[in-house]
């Protein structure tokens, strides 16, 4: 085995590379035949030269799974059109002929041969009609080890790895510093084993999908759908999932104070705006302002002066023609939501008697204002809470009086500001924030209420039809409220018909899965995040969900940003990661937001910890 070194001074300061560099550059190299000596550990290189006939997403994750050392390099270089055409016809015309000789002998024609003219004539057709593309594609593993005793064990494990994916990997024998230099990450390939790949090979090769959410169709070929949400824990590759691609669209996400929540939130929504999806959120504390700044979204500040919704309001679709429609039945409709939203400013469930009241008093205040069952009187102005008040007010029946009464503060009181006049706001726009941080506490349920509401309204425009996702944040508001929970609920079975997820975060896991209303939202999403636990909530958590004794410690000790990620069958422990741009978007740790404020920091700046959200 020959044997040579390459040395620097240790205790030359000047002899060492300027800048960080010197830092990570090796003291000294000894190259065998086969292997280096890096400074204190040896490595070893090899060149995949042989690959399976077909591949399916994610195919290299046993490599980057192995419990060892491995350092894995992908060299892409695409290939030209016209040159990719040339080699096809080329390589075609070799088939050919060998078949021709081969039947004119009489000879049996070979499998391989047959199974590789098949493919060439089916990638020839695919580049031709622009389908794909053909790549030159060089893959190396470079295997590390402590000994050169250790590394030969190490050597013959990562071989038979490879083995058993149908890669045939050759050492770089007498070339062991090339390929140590190809597998670092500086971009150049000094070995130049190259293999052909058209683009949905190319795609499948890099770990973009995760083994334990294996994508809705594992044949498909095309671009991987959805939005990355981090990387596995288990096995460092990433968790990228698309919602809409299951039975129904909606996600729920529960964690305790700190552990992270809001911060995914954003994080979700700001990578869904990438992919063209048109997201609503309901804010209770205007932790969405710098978000939607940032991406020009529409900021609307309920309790804000001028700044008022008309429960009233009929629901009426815009056209793109600008006509204006209605469902057959909106007047009954909006008469029946009248009576969730007087049930949720009034905290309880009015009696049978009040409901009898309440239903009368709603059809004469409409009357009153010329809206009758016609459809042709709908566009005519609504009338307002306060004109409810006055009609039930002016009733012979004593329980409408005392529904009046009880409506006083939010009609002449100190809460009518919300409800004083028509509706001053259409939530309009690829973001829009409600912000519910200027109303008093005890308007924030009805706020989010008439705020979902109006949300509906667009969702279900059949005129336009979109991808939207609506974001309830702290959802506990409206949930604790039988009502507020039902009208909830009811729009997260009937979102999937109108091509819409409804996210639903909160940290009162407790109270929402001590109701059953609370755990009917839950079975009706098809994404469940679980985020660091309460010790006091884990057990209904582990009865919910079913959680295993190793998934629920996790959830007990887990760390900001990491949770389970679950649609159904299959679960995924993730950690979030953000890039530096994201993390200033998103982030709402009061040290760091000083930090920014101060000037001490740039947006672009990393931070080493999640937001504690």
């Amino acid at each position: 085995m020959s044997r040579h070194s390459l040395s620097r001074p240790r205790d030359d300061s000047a002899s060492r590379p300027p800048g960080r560099a010197g830092a990570f550059t090796p003291d000294a190299i000894a190259v065998d035949s086969r292997a280096l000596e890096v400074g204190g550990e040896w490595v070893s290189t090899f060149a995949v030269v042989g690959y399976p006939r077909e591949v399916h997403p994610g195919w290299l994750q046993p490599l980057l799974t192995y419990p060892g050392r491995v350092d894995v390099s992908l060299h892409v270089e695409p290939v030209d059109p016209v040159t990719a055409a040339a080699r096809l016809k080329k390589q075609l015309a070799r088939f050919e002929s060998g078949r021709r000789h081969s039947s004119e002998r009489g000879q049996l024609l070979d499998p391989q041969v047959e199974a590789a003219t098949e493919d060439a004539y089916d990638l020839s057709a695919r580049v031709a009609r622009g389908e794909g593309k053909l790549y030159r594609l060089g893959l190396y593993l470079t295997v590390h080890a402590p000994t050169q005793e250790t590394l030969a064990d190490e050597v013959a494990a990562v071989r038979s790895l490879a083995a058993s994916m149908l890669l045939d990997a050759k050492p770089t024998t007498y070339r062991s510093l090339q390929g140590w230099v190809t597998c670092l990450p500086i971009g150049l390939d000094l070995v130049g084993l190259r293999r052909t790949f058209d683009t949905a090979a190319l795609s499948a090769a890099f770990p973009f999908t995760s083994p334990d959410l294996p994508p809705p169709d594992p044949t498909s070929v095309g671009a991987p759908t959805g939005v990355l949400y981090g990387f596995n824990i288990g096995s460092q590759g990433l968790v990228h999932h698309d919602r809409f691609a299951l039975d129904n669209h909606n996600s729920v996400i529960l964690g305790r104070s700190g552990a992270g929540k809001s911060y995914l939130v954003k994080l979700e929504l700001l990578r869904s705006l990438y992919r063209g999806i048109e997201v609503h959120v309901i804010d209770p504390e205007d932790e969405y302002a710098r978000l939607a700044t940032a991406v020009g979204g529409t900021q609307i500040h309920l309790g804000a002066q001028h700044v008022q919704l008309n429960p009233l309001d009929l629901p009426i679709h815009t056209r793109p023609d600008g006509r204006r429609t209605a469902p057959r039945d909106a007047l009954i409709r909006r008469s029946l939501f009248l009576h969730t939203v007087i049930a949720v400013l009034l905290g309880n469930d009015p009696t049978a008697v009040q409901r009898a009241a309440l239903d009368q008093a709603i059809t004469a205040t409409y009357q009153r204002a010329g809206i009758t069952s016609d459809p042709r009187t709908w566009t005519r102005p609504a009338p307002l809470l306060a004109d409810l008040a006055h009609t039930l007010s002016h009733a012979a029946d004593a329980a409408a009086v005392e529904l009046a009464a009880r409506l006083h503060p939010y009609t002449q009181g100190a809460f009518s500001t919300l409800f004083a006049g028509p509706t001053t706001t259409r939530p309009e726009g690829h973001l829009v924030v409600h912000s519910l941080r200027d109303l008093a506490d005890e308007l924030k349920p009805i706020g989010t209420l008439l705020t979902l509401d109006a949300v509906w309204r667009q969702v279900s425009n059949p005129a336009i039809r979109r991808r939207r996702v609506v974001v309830v944040d702290e959802a506990w508001l409206l949930m604790k409220q039988r009502q507020g929970a039902e009208f909830l609920f009811r729009m997260a079975k009937a979102g999937r018909k109108h091509w819409a997820g409804l996210t639903v975060a909160t940290q009162d896991t407790a109270d929402v899965l001590g109701s059953d209303l609370g755990k009917a939202v839950v079975a009706n999403a098809a994404t469940q995040i679980l985020l660091r636990q309460a010790s006091q909530a884990t057990d209904e958590i582990t009865r919910t969900f079913t959680l295993s004794q190793g998934e629920r410690q996790f959830l007990l000790s887990a760390d900001r940003g990491q949770g389970l990620l679950s649609t159904g069958t299959q679960r995924v422990a993730f950690q979030a990661i953000a890039s530096p741009t994201e993390h200033h978007l998103v982030t709402s740790d009061p040290a760091e937001l000083a930090t920014y404020a101060s000037g001490e920091a740039e947006p672009g700046d990393s931070f080493v910890e999640l937001d504690a959200a």
